[in-house]
């Protein structure tokens, strides 16, 4: 009886931690859409829909706290509730990194931002494709595909390096785009963090499935 409850628990959390997956696949590419065409109308939507994601990462850590208080799950059951405490902390933080992109669009007064610093795209484009696999690894259990996401974490940081050049050379040609330089530097790094929390999420799978993170047995 106490097993079947366990798992029925669990399966609703896993199923709510994925609706919350989705919530963050959409909101980084509405900020993408946003970003590309200034809309500033998108980037509010995004950053009110952030209250969305942030409310179901409480309800997901309050029954995932209550399922290992009264289940006091040991071994691999602890590892799941444990990686999915873990796992929904990093999609938060991603909604997050979106709504504070958004944020700087909606307040953003330059033109053609999207096309001004020409990585920043392809970093977004990159950051894209990490959540939405590393949502779809976490899914599947898929490990090869978490491995996958892991190494393109290099991509987008020499992408962020790449940025970081580009936005000196704009202030070689014009010292009075500081500001929007500042902007374009904290989009790339908000982008370079995403990418983080998608390797954090393949990491907490690894460990869900293996008891290891990078070779450290914890479970």
């Amino acid at each position: 009886m106490m097993r079947r409850v366990f798992d029925e628990q669990l399966d609703k959390l896993n199923i709510d931690l994925t609706k919350m997956g989705h919530l963050v696949e959409v909101s980084i590419e509405n900020m993408i859409d946003a970003f590309k065409h200034h809309d500033k109308a998108l980037a509010k939507e995004i950053i009110e829909n952030d209250r969305l994601i942030n409310d179901m990462e409480r309800s997901i850590e309050s029954r995932a706290f209550s399922l290992i208080l009264r289940q006091q799950p040991i071994a691999s059951d602890l590892r799941n509730v444990t990686s999915a405490l873990k796992i929904v902390t990093d999609l938060e933080r991603i909604g997050d990194q979106a709504a504070d992109i958004a944020e700087i669009i909606y307040h953003f007064e330059g033109k053609h931002a999207y096309r001004t610093v020409e990585h920043i795209p392809t970093m977004a484009k990159k950051a894209k494709i990490m959540v939405h696999e590393a949502i779809d690894a976490f899914i599947k259990k898929d490990l090869t595909t978490a491995q996958m996401v892991k190494d393109m974490d290099d991509e987008i940081d020499s992408l962020f390096e790449e940025v970081k050049q580009e936005v000196i050379e704009i202030l070689k040609e014009n010292s009075e785009k500081v500001d929007y330089c500042i902007d374009f530097l904290m989009i790339a790094k908000y982008l370079e963090r995403v990418g983080d929390h998608a390797v954090n999420i393949c990491e907490w799978l690894e460990f869900n499935q293996t008891g290891t993170v990078n070779q450290h047995r914890l479970i």
